[in-house]
Order: C-alpha cells, then structure tokens, then sequence
C-alpha cells in the first residue's frame, strides 16, 4: 500500500478490531497451553500489576458470572487493552517502518514477549526472573506471542485491504 493512500483513522481502526479478535486467540492457545501453574495464576501478571500500581485486590480479582464460571473481567479488560493497543501500534508503525512486519508480525511478536516477559515484568517484580519462569511458561508464552502478533497482522491487512477496495469503488 502505497504511503499517499495510508488512512490513519483506518490503520488505527483495523489495528484495534485485529488486536481484539487476535486477543481471542492468545487466550484460546493459554487455554490449552497455561503459562502458569495454578497457584502462579491464583493472582495473575495484569492484576499483580495493577495491584502494584495500587488498585485494590477486590477490584482487580473482580469476576462475573457466566454458565457457572467465575470470569476475571478486570484480567480480561486488561488482556484485550493490551492487544488492541499492540494492533494499533503495529498496523500504523509497520507501515512507517516496513522492518517491523517482517515474518508477518511473528518477529514483533516474539520481540514483545522477550521485551515484556522478560525484561520489564521481571524488572517490576510482576512476574519471577526469566531464568525462574518455568521452561512450559516461556513456550506458552513466546509461541502464544507470535501466534497472537500473526493473527494480528492477517486481520489488519485484510481490514485494510478491504477498506482500499471500497475506496476504489
């Protein structure tokens, strides 16, 4: 796509919409693929880090109830904010810096898990050091980075192609 036809608004749109639907998809492969042992995910990285930015523990370990699950809802608001904004930033910085969709986001994506997982969540005290994370966390966790990134850069390319389409007509 050529730079005088890039539509900001749309890249921003296409990157959310992807970060949302690719965000389905890291927690379907956390499904079947945890990162964490229970007792780990009894309070999990995003409500461990909004704790630490002081929000009480009744707040972020607030559920709701559906089919007789308990459901995370601040988890998952957490979870999807991240991805929706990690779609945006990836759908209008990849076309400004081309380098950055390399392996169609699976490069990126595994560049987050190292920078996040790693690095900052470690360093916060969010998460245990990387060489105390156990082996099954930090393959769930890169390969569920890079499924997620793809995923994000297959919808955000169709909703960007599609809306070149109806610009054409």
């Amino acid at each position: 796509m050529a730079k005088r036809n890039f539509d900001l608004k749309t890249a921003v749109i296409a990157g959310g919409v992807a970060g949302i639907v690719s965000g389905f998809v890291k927690l379907g492969w956390e499904a079947l693929f945890p990162p964490r042992t229970a007792e780990r995910d009894a309070t999990n990285p995003p409500q461990k880090f909004l704790q630490q930015l002081g929000v009480p523990e009744k707040i972020t370990h607030s559920t709701y109830t559906y089919s007789g699950h308990q459901l995370p809802w601040v988890s998952f608001l957490m979870h999807f904010g991240f991805s929706s904004s990690f779609g945006v930033l990836y759908t209008v910085a990849g076309h400004y810096l081309p380098i950055i969709k390399l392996g169609q986001g699976t490069f990126f994506g595994a560049g987050v898990w190292a920078a996040a997982h790693l690095g900052a969540l470690p360093m916060l005290g969010t998460v245990p050091s990387a060489k105390d994370q156990p082996a099954e966390e930090h393959l769930s966790e890169l390969f569920g980075h890079v499924s997620w990134m793809w995923v994000t850069h297959i919808v955000a390319n169709e909703l960007m192609a599609e809306a070149q389409t109806k610009v054409k007509k």
